[in-house]
């Protein structure tokens, strides 16, 4: 029987400001380049204020993901924490227009979080600086979990960053049993290799005992196995993770399921902003996947997605996917 989601994503819920610097700016404001950083809200509001011009575009890496999915045409959901504010009123508009179906509870008005917001900073060569502020999305818990929802899909797509909640990890647990339950599959991403030495010991643990899909890229699979060897990395998540996909920017992506492991190359353009990458990476291949397309087909999908998102600003598609896929033969 078909189950009605494809994919449902758990993961941060918030709002992208996206802003064009320079690296001096980043120096001179105590923004470490290309990794993620979380702030409190005072220093949210102190660094909008820095900024130069901005685009603000409802995000959160597994949002992104999702929105990925459903602008493929995929049966997709999202489950993520915003509050009744102008901001999730936003973040919950942009994805249902992407086709998502987003039921999560918002927080009350007059709580004194707000929502979540990532001042994304990019610099001429493209690389992003994310600052981030969880806002309500750090406080998504158990309760937000609809067992039913997880019991209807084929797959979850967790996002490693949503480890920072102190519930998350009890939302994470009831979803993935909910969803095993029925015989759905679980995939996650690492996130971030900070965010992997914050919460090793869970994200071992998830993998070794839940995990059926892992999405990975260079640097975070060789945080999460203590070595600067990338084969190695691969070799160790492959023996404990039926299906490792490993990113790896310029170079492509690395399939590894079982003994067999294939190599996807990078689709060439220029890039503008690499925000997205790795989340519609992940959107395109879990579509290929859930399509029943063959695993490098779905890679090259994926690699070709990202290359789309990294060519423009902001982490959702501009270009029509399902066209692009065709037009190189993969539909």
């Amino acid at each position: 029987m078909t189950k009605r989601f494809q994919v449902v994503g758990i993961g941060n819920a918030m709002v992208d400001v996206l802003s064009h610097c320079e690296d001096a700016f980043l120096a001179a404001n105590g923004v470490e380049k290309g990794i993620m950083q979380l702030i409190d809200m005072t220093r949210a509001v102190d660094l909008y204020a820095r900024v130069g011009p901005s685009k603000e575009i409802s995000g959160g890496s597994a949002a992104n993901t999702i929105a990925g999915i459903a602008h493929l045409g995929g049966r997709t959901a999202y489950v993520g924490k915003v509050k009744d504010d102008q901001l999730g009123a936003i973040f919950a508009h942009d994805l249902r227009a992407q086709g998502a179906v987003y039921e999560t509870t918002l927080a009350d008005k007059a709580s004194a979080a707000e929502t979540g917001r990532c001042i994304v900073l990019v610099t001429p060569d493209g690389e992003r600086s994310m600052n981030t502020y969880l806002g309500w999305s750090e406080h998504l818990g158990p309760d937000d979990i609809d067992t039913e929802m997880m019991a209807e899909t084929e797959w979850i797509f967790l996002e490693g960053y949503r480890f920072d909640g102190p519930d998350s990890h009890a939302a994470f647990a009831k979803a993935i049993a909910a969803t095993r339950g029925a015989g759905g599959r679980v995939s996650v991403t690492l996130s971030d290799p900070f965010c992997i030495d914050r919460h090793r010991d869970a994200f071992a643990r998830m993998l070794r005992e839940d995990v059926d899909l892992l999405f990975a890229n260079r640097a975070e699979i060789k945080a999460m196995y203590k070595t600067e060897d990338f084969d190695a990395a691969i070799a160790a998540a492959a023996a404990e993770v039926e299906l490792v996909v490993c990113t790896d920017s310029e170079n492509g992506a690395y399939i590894i399921k079982g003994g067999d492991r294939w190599h996807v190359p990078a689709v060439p353009t220029r890039v503008v902003d690499a925000t997205g990458a790795g989340d519609l990476f992940a959107g395109a291949f879990l579509w290929g996947l859930t399509n029943g397309h063959e695993l490098q087909t779905c890679g090259r999908m994926a690699c070709l997605a990202a290359s789309e998102v990294i060519s423009h600003i902001g982490a959702r598609p501009e270009a029509e996917l399902r066209t692009l896929f065709a037009r190189h033969g993969l539909l």
